[in-house]
């Protein structure tokens, strides 16, 4: 271990305003966990696996339009040790029985709480809606999904309610003004958020690092090629919650800067892979239309503050969402290493069942996006629930169609074989034919052979079959060719 991951002090998070020494605790503990312990009990664990929200607080995070974003997150899926040197507020910090935060008395007034299990992860949720830096009562618009105040439902779908029912909830939502000049956590937004601390944990035999930077990230890698990457743990926290994995050496790599870097201009478009989808949204800004249309597919808002786009290719999973999209943006990964830094195309870079071109001691640091886009682009993906849910097909387009002719088409499928992959058979019968019904549908009989598809609990092979063909007919009756 070199020096520089060393801590020189005792790790400890700024809760609800006081420094909290976090303690001999195993390195493993759920911040949850953590919070409740220490008498914190708003938060609550009803999943585990991030798909609730009872568990929400608020930690302050590095903002797009403000210094400091207050960012709802799952505390059942972080590690205690990822907070170090961090802020965070729980439900009890917003407010009390005596002196109610705006978003807890809009939730009592209007009925928002029942049995009152979900209630503090609700507010907590509902709390970075309404601190949000861009939401102000002057500038919103009423849609089935915003309210007349600005406040965006999505900032809750990661919240789930089984007894009060969604309607005083969306209501209290809707209600909320602008936070008041004295409010201190509003003001808090316009001061820098914390730095990343740099961070050693140990206990028995397991061990949490957090490095000083992505050199001795790399280092530690060679010397431990079986050391577990985390960022926003919503892979790994599932899999420490529900399966019992207790990894001996995780490192934390959100906060390093070489791996948050951003770039939009020239040929490229340059993503850190520490980046987390939240933050890539706002960064876009609608700037790639199909990456706009996955964001608000891709689990939940409470999910894509910590997920980061490189932690959805690390795991290999052929089920994500982001890989079918890569794949008809043409992206390419740059996977880093004490050797040096390399360039894979991301149609390559998938080999197997969960398996990659990347190294034990690789890691991305940069997903290139190159530029310019696809005219005509698109993302479908099939589920069970419309929001915060896993696909059981994915498709990403990017199709340029010249005069009426198809010139180049890119096609991402997931949920339909091993590994993500191109519709290579499907691109084929498209490219250099008229795009009128009649190519298209025989484009459709050709894709609904492409992968391998399975039958499992979300879908069957026949269904996932079916929905490749009609997803092609689809993007023909919907969209049109600039």
């Amino acid at each position: 271990m070199t020096t520089t991951t060393q801590a020189l002090r005792a790790p400890s998070i700024k809760v609800n305003g006081a420094d909290t020494a976090i303690g001999d605790v195993p390195v493993h503990t759920t911040v949850l966990d953590w919070l409740r312990d220490r008498g914190l009990t708003g938060a609550k664990e009803g999943c585990a696996e991030g798909e609730c929200g009872a568990c929400s607080v608020l930690v302050a995070r590095p903002g797009t339009d403000a210094p400091t974003d207050w960012t709802a997150v799952n505390a059942c899926l972080l590690p205690i040790g990822s907070l170090d040197g961090q802020e965070v507020i729980t439900s009890e910090g917003l407010g009390s029985p005596e002196t109610l935060h705006p978003v807890q008395r809009e939730i009592a007034v209007r009925g928002g709480s029942q049995c009152g299990y979900c209630t503090p992860g609700f507010v907590c949720s509902m709390a970075a809606e309404f601190y949000r830096s861009t939401r102000t009562t002057s500038n919103g618009h009423c849609d089935h999904e915003h309210g007349p105040n600005g406040f965006d439902l999505h900032s809750l779908s990661g919240n789930l309610c089984r007894c009060t029912g969604y309607r005083p909830i969306r209501d209290a939502a809707y209600a909320l003004g602008d936070p008041s000049a004295d409010d201190a956590l509003a003001t808090r937004r316009y001061a820098p958020p914390p730095a990343p601390a740099t961070t050693r944990m140990t206990k028995g035999e397991s061990e949490f690092v957090r490095p000083a930077g992505l050199d001795d990230v790399l280092r530690l890698l060679a010397d431990r090629p079986d050391a577990r990457i985390v960022a926003g743990s919503t892979d790994l926290g599932v899999e420490v919650n529900l399966r019992g994995l207790r990894p001996p050496l995780v490192v934390a790599i959100d906060r390093l800067a070489q791996l948050r870097e951003f770039e939009f201009g020239g040929d490229e478009v340059r993503i850190g892979a520490a980046l987390t989808l939240s933050e890539i949204e706002r960064m876009l800004a609608g700037r790639v239309p199909l990456l706009a249309q996955m964001f608000p597919q891709f689990a939940s808002r409470l999910i894509r503050n910590g997920a980061t786009i490189g932690g959805n290719l690390g795991t290999g999973s052929p089920i994500g969402d982001t890989p079918p999209a890569l794949l008809a943006l043409d992206a390419s990964l740059v996977l880093a290493s004490h050797r040096g830094e390399r360039v894979v195309p991301l149609a390559d870079y998938f080999t197997g069942y969960r398996e990659t071109l990347k190294a034990a001691d690789e890691l991305i640091k940069t997903v290139v996006l190159p530029l310019p886009l696809a005219p005509l682009t698109a993302f479908h993906k099939i589920a069970k629930r419309r929001f915060d849910d896993i696909s059981s097909v994915a498709v990403g387009y990017a199709v340029d169609v010249v005069d009426g002719v198809v010139r180049e088409a890119r096609i991402g499928l997931g949920g339909v074989a091993a590994t993500p992959l191109r519709a290579r058979a499907t691109e084929a019968a498209l490219i250099g034919k008229p795009w009128t019904e009649r190519t298209v549908r025989e484009a459709a009989a050709v894709m609904a052979a492409e992968g391998t598809p399975m039958d499992d609990h979300r879908a069957s092979s026949s269904y996932r079959s079916a929905m490749l063909g009609q997803s092609l007919l689809r993007l023909h009756a919907e969209e049109v060719p600039a």
